[in-house]
């Protein structure tokens, strides 16, 4: 049996045993010699060519960027771990893998040269002298040293070069760190040494360019700390901070002191920034970020600075339109409008504007009340409340009639554009006579009919509307005592007038008759057709007209009627028996027709093109609008009005309040 090499002490001490074994016993001595023979042979093997399976590396530390003179590793607990490739290289075409060596190849091999009492001496020193820093002084005794007198006496020992392979790689690291500080001589000095030890010749080639970059950056970064402790960080020209930084970031792409430097620039002009912000100077917070972003563009300091001036742009405008919500809720519009526009300068997408904006329209065209709301205004001192309105939109529409259309009169022309610009609120529905009643009672108020003695009546035997002896308003069409629920009719303009002055003394608005353009635009409600329904008679029941189908108690007919219609009554009917229409009001049509405020004239020649009543001082007639359940297709036209003296009593005339906002 060939013993291998390593193994003749072991062999030797078998043959030589005091007592010979039998056949049997030394067969078996001779099987168990063998195997511990392989057994001692796979350990050397591994021991040989992959000591890292036997050999534990104490875990590395991260070198710090100090570095004391000399060639001392940068801290007294050094590290010769190297930072892992982040890139793996792609293996070439057909190539094998690689596995490491195979146990084949290392039986070829052989075993390691036995190790001597002098190799594991220095070994000893020179691990106690890497354990302690001292790896390249003293002199002679420092671990570089005491490794290449391993080498020396055992070539290719695996422990001393995978020494100064991790001795190398840890200089190679501190080279890197002290170019990153910009310390040239400590970087100087690594270089050397790592270059007299193991490395690839491409890491050398790389760290000498960095250190000659150095040369050249060292200065401008010197400049650039003066130019910052000058206070010169930015500016025309070549002479400040920043232009330095940006010219060495040009020689050395993500130098860490230049972007130290750039941020150090980059935050006078961020806290400048949030300054000027909490200084509500938001104009100027913008500019400044916007130099800022130019220094370090996309930095998360610059995001984190314009989140924050955001915010507080954010939170300075919302609380600039709770205060103007404040203003507007104490009836101040304009103080609500400045600040407002105050707000929305600081955060041009400021939340909640729009339903402010509507708000405050609302508060200037319907004293923050809604179209379409209907208002019950409480008497002040006693119970009890007005006739209820409703808030009419404002908007524009064509007044008076064209002289095609049928029925048209020369009082009705020429046409104009009217504006309502100004928001106002009108009456649901016609005066009750319950309404009128109460303002009778508690003022004694006596009407143009009682001190005259007489008004007007329908006759159901002649057909006809005729005067009749002590009729008022108490009374209904026929002259019989009235139902609280109907119109109230045979009050003049001058009645009217008296029950307004009252409502607003009542209840500290101001109560007055519509206007003429403000009925007719109510009336039409956005229509500009014959009718406010449209140019046809009508396919439904809308309101109290003449109709081809009603009939009077003694069953008359009308001679001129909506052919194919009937609404069930003959006279007036009780207020808001028919649908309103779009604009929340019942009867503007028919029913009873209404006093308005204006003068009459006979046309439009010189109207206003607002709102406003038409008045001249000392008119005796004024406008009588709507039509009633008396009166013939035609003059229930949305643009159809006559005149009446201010004293006229009428079975077919009525009225209904209107109010300012």
């Amino acid at each position: 049996m060939q013993v291998p090499r390593g193994l003749h002490r072991v062999a030797a001490s078998i043959d030589n045993r005091p007592t010979m074994p039998g056949t049997e016993v030394a067969r078996k001595q001779h099987t168990l010699g063998g195997a511990a023979g392989i057994a001692l042979l796979a350990f050397a093997l591994v021991w040989r060519f992959f000591p890292g399976v036997l050999h534990v590396e104490p875990q590395p530390q991260e070198p710090v960027a100090t570095s004391p003179p000399g060639l001392h590793p940068p801290t007294g607990t050094w590290s010769a771990v190297r930072p892992a490739s982040t890139t793996v290289p792609a293996p070439e075409p057909d190539a094998e893998p690689d596995v490491g060596t195979s146990f084949a190849d290392a039986v070829r091999m052989g075993p390691p040269v036995a190790t001597t009492k002098e190799v594991k001496a220095l070994l000893k020193r020179a691990r106690a002298a890497e354990e302690k820093g001292a790896l390249f002084e003293p002199k002679d005794a420092n671990a570089v040293a005491l490794y290449r007198q391993v080498l020396v006496a055992a070539p290719n020992n695996v422990d001393a070069e995978a020494a100064l392979e991790r001795i190398g790689g840890a200089v190679h690291d501190w080279a890197l760190a002290a170019i990153e500080r910009g310390d040239v001589p400590a970087a100087q000095r690594y270089v050397a040494a790592y270059a007299d030890l193991p490395h690839p010749e491409e890491e050398l080639t790389a760290l000498r360019s960095r250190i000659r970059t150095l040369h050249q950056i060292v200065p401008l970064l010197a400049d650039a700390a003066s130019q910052v402790k000058a206070g010169k960080l930015t500016g025309e020209g070549n002479d400040n901070a920043l232009a330095t930084y940006r010219e060495v970031m040009k020689l050395d792409p993500g130098n860490r002191l230049a972007d130290a430097g750039l941020a150090t620039i980059e935050r006078e002009f961020l806290d400048r920034a949030l300054a000027q912000a909490a200084q509500d100077d938001f104009g100027g917070a913008d500019a400044t970020l916007g130099v800022a972003s130019a220094i370090r563009p996309g930095s998360q300091a610059l995001l984190e600075t314009r989140s924050r001036v955001d915010g507080i742009r954010r939170q300075r405008a919302e609380t600039v339109l709770a205060q103007a919500r404040s203003a507007l809720d104490s009836g101040n519009a304009d103080l609500a409008e400045q600040l407002a526009k105050k707000a929305l300068a600081i955060s041009p997408d400021l939340a909640g504007i729009d339903d402010f904006n509507l708000r405050l329209r609302n508060a200037r065209l319907y004293a923050s009340l809604a179209p379409g709301e209907v208002i019950r205004d409480r008497f002040l001192d006693v119970a009890g409340s007005a006739p209820p309105l409703v808030v009419v939109p404002t908007g524009e529409f064509v007044m008076g009639s064209p002289a095609d259309e049928s029925g048209h009169q020369d009082s009705e022309e020429p046409q104009r554009r009217v504006r309502i610009a100004v928001g106002f609120a009108l009456g649901q529905g016609e005066v009750t006579v319950g309404q009128f009643r109460e303002f009778v009672a508690a003022t004694k108020y006596a009407t143009d009919a009682e001190k005259l003695g007489s008004a007007t009546v329908y006759e159901e035997s002649t057909g006809r509307i005729a005067d009749r002896r002590g009729m008022s308003w108490r009374n209904d069409y026929r002259g019989e005592r009235a139902g609280d629920n109907l119109p109230v009719i045979n009050v003049s303009w001058n009645d009217a007038k008296a029950y307004l002055g009252w409502l607003s003394a009542r209840t500290g608005k101001h109560y007055r008759l519509p206007t003429e353009a403000e009925f007719e635009y109510a009336e039409r409600a956005g229509s500009a057709a014959r009718y406010s329904w449209g140019d046809g008679d009508p396919d439904r029941v809308i309101g109290n007209f003449t109709g081809e189908g009603d009939r009077s108690p003694s069953k008359r007919s009308w001679t001129s009627a909506f052919p194919r219609y009937s609404d069930g009554y003959w006279g007036p009917a009780p207020t808001r028996s028919f649908a309103a229409n779009r604009y929340g009001l019942f009867d503007m049509e028919g029913n009873v027709s209404e006093w308005v405020e204006d003068c009459w004239h006979d046309n439009y020649t010189r109207a206003p093109r607002d709102s406003t009543a038409w008045v001249n001082p000392g008119c005796e007639r004024r406008v009588v609008r709507g039509g009633s359940w008396g009166s013939d297709p035609d003059q229930v036209r949305s643009a159809f009005r006559i005149a009446a003296r201010t004293d006229t009593r009428s079975a077919r005339v009525g009225f209904r309040v209107a109010r300012d906002l």
